[in-house]
């Protein structure tokens, strides 16, 4: 009897112990498998992005988060100068897994390098193709699309209407001749004419886009950012000519060199300076309480005969080839791109909404630059360094900041500029 009992006993303690084994065995493998899904779960996002744009984007991956509790996000904010430099070795090393960018041939040229994911198949799953039928081409690299767009900015004359009243000028400027009055009635009342914030070159490179626009017209422009026209060529040293105009007769601030966007708000805001050619996203640096004295305008026409074209540039997500979770980061993406968020991110950031489902925006400077850009017949472009290839567009910004040092020097600066080409594009 004792030793049935015992047997019996033997046997359930080996029965339980095997059953003990068992569950540690499937507790090891669901921890193990536990841990790889968080793993796979974490989705990491870096975004370049200036001080008074962070709560905006912050906000909408608030909202992702809530919508999407099982999806551990992580967010770098970085400066925007620091983000360009940065960009190409994310990409190519060990990037996160969604970045912010740039439309136009500056998504191309990493495209052109199998840098980023092809989202074709998301454009047609989505509803991108029609929601943003607008901005499909300079999302598209031969025939693909690899960016899903964001806000995009107009670019126009922010001013202070109080100091244009004080000057005596009755009225927004819509020819170059009246503009060219406005600067000297501001000048003579003792208020720098134009801010420019010059130590960020693309700032520069504004003035540039909208002399050759204005002067040449939005075709010229597109071959001279294709590297098919010579820097040497007339009708680009016509533009640099009429910018000397400006610079000579002392319109622009002084110390320009000395400022960069995220510096350059007080000129305006304590009226030191009247006029500042910007995108749309700029109004976000004034203060609620003075929003009401500063007004936006159109650049204004130089030549009759060019049909009016726009830098309507384009901010986009995009998902690196290279990334390790890409079924969150398409998640992400979907969700950015619905018309509510495109509307929240614009209106946040004060540029326009690039889904036409989205709400048209309500902010005054906004419903400026919307009409602007939804009225234009000659074209929009992307902007200076987002329209040609990257080496270019650098070398020229660094020109333009020499070219604003010293106006005097055209000819040799355009000779340095077309050596650069033909050595670039091999023409």
């Amino acid at each position: 009897m004792f030793a049935q009992r015992f047997r019996t006993r033997f046997r359930n303690l080996s029965t339980l112990a095997r059953t003990t084994a068992a569950v540690a065995a499937v507790a090891v493998v669901a921890g193990s498998f536990a841990s790889g899904v968080a793993d796979a779960a974490t989705l990491t996002v870096n975004v370049a992005a200036r001080g008074n744009q962070r709560s905006t984007w912050q906000d909408a991956f608030d909202k992702f988060k809530k919508a999407n509790p099982d999806v551990d996000l992580k967010v770098s904010y970085i400066t925007e100068e620091a983000y360009k430099v940065q960009m190409s070795g994310w990409l190519a090393t060990d990037p996160p897994d969604v970045v912010s960018w740039h439309d136009g041939e500056r998504m191309a040229y990493y495209a052109q390098r199998g840098l980023l994911e092809d989202l074709s198949a998301d454009w047609a799953k989505n509803g991108w193709n029609e929601q943003y039928a607008s901005v499909k081409e300079p999302s598209t690299y031969k025939g693909k699309q690899y960016a899903a767009p964001l806000g995009y900015d107009a670019y126009g004359f922010f001013y202070r209407k109080d100091l244009f009243q004080k000057a005596g000028i009755k009225a927004e400027p819509k020819t170059w001749n009246e503009f060219l009055d406005a600067c000297k009635k501001l000048k003579a009342s003792g208020v720098q004419p134009i801010a420019v914030a010059a130590r960020d070159s693309w700032t520069l490179a504004a003035w540039f886009d909208y002399l050759d626009l204005r002067i040449n017209g939005n075709a010229f422009h597109q071959q001279l950012m294709a590297g098919e026209i010579p820097y040497t060529d007339a009708r680009v040293k016509k533009v640099f000519t009429a910018w000397k105009t400006l610079i000579d007769s002392h319109y622009f601030m002084d110390n320009a060199l000395s400022y960069d966007v995220d510096s350059i708000a007080p000129v305006l805001v304590n009226g030191k300076a009247a006029m500042m050619l910007m995108g749309t996203f700029f109004s976000a640096s004034f203060p609620a309480s003075m929003k009401q004295d500063v007004g936006f305008f159109r650049f204004p026409v130089i030549d009759a005969s060019v049909p009016m074209a726009e830098d309507g540039p384009v901010n986009v997500l995009l998902i690196p080839a290279k990334a390790k979770n890409k079924a969150d980061a398409r998640r992400l993406l979907a969700f950015m791109e619905t018309p509510q968020i495109n509307a929240d991110l614009a209106r946040g950031w004060g540029t326009l909404p690039s889904n036409n489902k989205a709400p048209e925006p309500e902010d005054a400077i906004s419903k400026v630059g919307f009409q602007t850009l939804s009225n234009t017949r000659g074209g929009i472009a992307q902007f200076y360094d987002r329209d040609m290839q990257k080496e270019m567009a650098d070398e020229g910004m660094k020109a333009m900041q020499q070219f604003y040092s010293d106006p005097s020097q055209i000819d040799a600066l355009l000779a340095r500029l077309e050596t650069t080409r033909q050595r670039i594009y091999h023409k």
